[in-house]
Parts: C-alpha cells; structure tokens; sequence
C-alpha cells in the first residue's frame, strides 16, 4: 500500500502512531481515545468503521469485531499540527467503552469541599446548562436507541426483548408495531398526555426495531421529512 498521501499532512509519532480521539458525531460526546497507525487508519478510511493499532497486543483491531459495538465513521478531522485527529462516529451498540458504558470518559475527577480530589462515576455526561438540556436529549435519544437495537442485532443478548423481536422475524415485529399503534389510538381516543406519551415511546421503539431489521438508517428517514417540508 502506498501511504505517501498520509504522510504529507498526519505527523505520526517517533513510534508510528497517532493519538486518536472517537468522538459522537450527532451529540459531540467524546467515547474514547485511541491510537491509530498509517494502516489501520488507511483501513479506516477504506472500511468506514474504526480500526486501531493496540499498543499492548501489538497489532491492528477492529473495534466491535467481537462484541458488535461497531463505530460507523461520519468524519475525520486533524488538528492544526497533524498530529492528532478527532473521528466523528455514529456509535452501534451498546456503547464504545469495554466495561459496558457508553463513553470509556465516565468516571467525574472533582475537587470536594474539604479539598480533597475525588473521582467518582458519572454515567451520563453533564448537560452544558439546566434550559436545553431536554432538547439536547430528543435530538440524539432516538439515534442512540437505534445504536443499541442495531447491536442487539449484531450480537444477541440472552433474556433480550429486541434479541427476542429478531429472532421471531418479521411477522412478529410488524404485529408489535400493529399492537402498538392500536394502543396509541387509544390513548389519544383517552385524552391522556400521560398515556400518549409512553404509548409513543413504545411504538418509535418498535418502529426502529423494523428499521433495524431492514437495515435502514433512521438518517433516511430525517431526510425524507426534510424533503416534504
């Protein structure tokens, strides 16, 4: 391979390597760091999907190529020295982090009021402000459902409604979508905000399980709405 276009503008380390921020290309929170070499990120630009240099192992790794967590590239971005890019990923799965979380950054270094530092979990990021915050969350929730009934798919889960849904096939999904639909209606025919609400939120869940199954991206259907209105 011939990696003389790399080597104009990335600066790799005396070590081959470049450090590699993965980054949610939708909300901006940051899953993980890395380290790429001039193939795995050649690789990376190929597939699409991130590949990495691991500095223990001593070799190339796909990440999610055994658990399903895959990560859908959207962008690269290098900084202004070249040594250092940030990759805009839509995340597949339940998350990017190997013990289970979404961001491997969950855990909140603090200084407390007896002055003592203290670092302690928090699972989900902070919101940048009390107004917006709600928004912030509708806008990406549904895509982030999507990452996680996608690696459900990929990789079943035991005791797993959406494994389950998979593994019933389509009649079945599409009843679920049917059922839930019926129940919408009803809820409305009620006049319960309460009721509509969360009858709602099961039929968009069903629905991104039929999306899933054909592979759709929920992007598509953005698009379709952006072009009737």
């Amino acid at each position: 391979m011939d990696f003389s276009d790399l080597s104009k503008d990335v600066r790799f380390g005396e070590d081959g390597l470049i450090p590699a921020v993965v980054q949610d290309a939708q909300s901006g929170e940051v899953l993980m760091l890395a380290y790429m070499n001039s193939l795995s990120l050649l690789k990376t630009l190929e597939t699409g999907e991130t590949w990495f240099w691991s500095r223990s192992r001593q070799e190339l790794w796909h990440k999610g190529e055994t658990s399903g967590n895959i990560q859908v590239v959207e962008e690269i971005r290098l900084d202004c020295d070249g040594d250092a890019i940030v990759v805009r990923v839509r995340q597949v799965g339940s998350g990017a982090c190997h013990l289970g979380e979404r961001s491997c950054f969950h855990r909140s270094v603090r200084l407390d009021s007896d002055g003592r530092i203290r670092i302690g979990f928090d699972r989900r990021p902070a919101s940048s402000g009390s107004e917006g915050s709600d928004t912030e969350v509708g806008s990406s929730i549904l895509e982030e459902l999507y990452g996680v009934v996608c690696g459900r798919k990929a990789s079943p889960v035991e005791g797993s409604y959406t494994c389950y849904l998979f593994r019933e096939g389509l009649d079945k999904i599409l009843k679920k979508v049917g059922e839930e639909c019926a129940e919408t209606i009803i809820a409305s025919k009620n006049q319960s905000a309460e009721e509509i609400v969360y009858e709602t939120a099961d039929l968009l869940y069903h629905l991104l399980v039929l999306l899933a199954f054909f592979d759709i991206q929920p992007s598509d259907i953005w698009k379709e709405l952006a072009r009737r209105r």
